[in-house]
């Protein structure tokens, strides 16, 4: 099966963390590749591998990076597929503030979109909606995984208003 989406990170540290979006692809059965490569150790390699994404049939690329977090940009700027950056809480970040800031305040011209600090599993969504809206297949699991949450939401209402508090407040779920 064709590998449809690149995860890359600048560090194995970010494994942990990108895992999650590997694992929502998987759930999706959606083939995908896991490379760390550095925006700042590596250019070299990130640039080449930026570049021949589209033409190896990559679909969309997913960039964690932390610190100053360039990575996304960078494949932004060598590839003309959609990038989701994922901004890393790491060692040398400001609780991924600074992470967060690299990755949204991109020049115009190279867009990456940009999901919450630490957000690896909003990334691997994001990029499941992304092939969806060209597979009607992924889209239909997409749309499944949303009833589940909406399943899930609900549950919740209903337990909580089992619950037996002096002064009861009651949610209603829209």
């Amino acid at each position: 099966m064709q590998t449809l989406v690149g995860i890359m990170m600048g560090s194995a540290s970010d494994l942990p963390l990108m895992k999650e979006a590997a694992a929502i692809l998987e759930s999706f059965e959606i083939p995908f590749e896991i490379n760390v490569l550095s925006a700042h150790r590596t250019p070299d390699k990130a640039m080449e591998y930026a570049a021949n994404a589209a033409k190896r049939g990559l679909k969309v690329m997913i960039a964690g990076a932390g610190g100053a977090a360039h990575l996304p940009g960078v494949v932004a700027a060598f590839t003309p597929l959609p990038v989701i950056g994922v901004p890393v809480k790491s060692a040398n970040s400001m609780s991924g503030l600074d992470s967060l800031l690299s990755i949204a305040q991109m020049p115009g011209g190279v867009p990456v979109a940009t999901v919450a600090i630490d957000g690896a599993m909003n990334a691997g969504i994001l990029a499941a909606q992304i092939i969806g809206t060209g597979n009607p297949e992924i889209q239909k699991k997409v749309i499944a995984y949303k009833e589940k949450l909406k399943e899930k939401i609900y549950k919740s209402a209903e337990e909580t208003n089992k619950l037996d508090f002096k002064f009861q407040v009651k949610y209603a779920v829209v």
